[in-house]
């Protein structure tokens, strides 16, 4: 074999090396890519479920507040029309006396 073969097979074969080199080392990047976008995903859900949790928490409040206030306001409108002064006279008159 000549000289120029063998430094022509010589650089083939690094050149080899090399590519198989980079290839491994792009497969390390994507994966690590894929690593930490999978744990960004996780972070970002973490935190859309609690801001959910917090909304959630948030309308119960809103609604208990609300059907409190329209119990009240339901209590009201039944004892204003339920205490009728002619048809609750005896019950008005026992009320009146016991003050």
């Amino acid at each position: 074999m000549t000289p120029l073969r063998t430094n022509l097979k010589k650089q083939k074969k690094q050149s080899a090396e090399l590519l198989a080199q980079a290839r491994t080392r792009a497969n390390q990047i994507v994966e690590e890519a894929k690593t930490q976008a999978g744990e960004e995903a996780e972070r970002i859900k973490l935190g859309a479920q609690s801001e959910i949790d917090q909304e959630v928490n948030r309308a119960r409040e809103e609604l208990r507040s609300r059907v409190s206030e329209l119990a009240i306001e339901g209590a009201e409108k039944i004892l204003e029309t339920s205490v009728d002064k002619s048809v609750h006279q005896d019950m008005l008159n026992k009320i009146a006396a016991q003050l």
